[in-house]
């Protein structure tokens, strides 16, 4: 199995702190952002990664992480993505580099209290179909939100401004090899991307989709100036990336 961390897009929501850098570099409490995705897919057992960038500070990843060696990463390799086409292009980057193996997708802006190593080591148990992570949110409408019936996923719908539930999808991804090929059957949303919520209503409706609950706290540094406070807050009281309590 196969880790890919998506590190790309323009960070207008954070604008102007990202006029002078890729958003995930930026610091969250000790270190920077990029280091929590790279820690999770590590305690995970993924040694094989691939960072897709883009932008004018891409090559500020490789200053940073070398070749992932100190993360004790077999080896770290690097995309880049040439324009902000949507978190499924830059996904379609990566197929190469997962030669035709599962894949553990996360987004580098996304933090969580606790370790993914559960998610996909049951994925990797029975690697077939789509498996997400899901997490209550204050304000689903900002997201992917899940629309559930008798606990059974129904439907994802992306940014609902009536939102069916408050359970957002978060930034991690377990897919089959098949995703590429769906990746390439997309059509760009009125936004002008190719959508990962499309990719995800693609295995629904091959009754392929499954998902989690996530543990502890759920922080997507992106969303906004507020978000990316309470990240660094809550990771310096709470800590991040920790082994889930049995």
């Amino acid at each position: 199995m196969r880790g890919i961390i998506l590190a790309g897009g323009t960070g207008q929501r954070l604008d102007p702190l990202t006029r002078i850098t890729n958003k995930h570099l930026l610091p969250v409490y000790d270190r920077p952002m990029i280091h929590f995705a790279v820690e999770q897919m590590a305690s995970a057992g993924l040694d094989r990664i691939m960072i897709v960038t883009g932008g004018n500070h891409a090559g500020e990843f490789l200053r940073l992480l070398g070749n992932g060696a100190r993360f004790g990463l077999k080896h770290l390799d690097y995309a880049y993505q040439e324009r902000a086409g949507g978190i499924a292009e830059a996904l379609g980057l990566a197929e190469y580099f997962a030669g035709g193996e599962p894949v553990a997708v996360l987004l580098a802006d996304n933090i969580f209290e606790y370790s993914i190593a559960g998610p996909v080591s049951r994925f990797a148990a029975d690697p077939r179909g789509a498996r997400l992570l899901l997490a209550q949110v204050d304000n689903p409408s900002a997201y992917g939100v899940a629309e559930m019936r008798d606990d059974r996923l129904v439907r994802i719908i992306e940014k609902p401004k009536d939102p069916p539930s408050r359970l957002a999808v978060t930034g991690l991804y377990l897919y089959d090899p098949r995703v590429f090929d769906m990746v390439k059957t997309l059509k760009p949303s009125g936004r002008g991307e190719l959508e990962i919520t499309d990719v995800n209503n693609g295995y629904l409706e091959l009754g392929e989709l499954r998902y989690e609950l996530a543990h502890g706290y759920w922080a997507d540094c992106g969303e906004s100036f507020e978000m990316l406070l309470r990240a660094n807050n809550l990771v310096a009281e709470r800590g991040a990336n920790k082994p889930i309590p049995d």
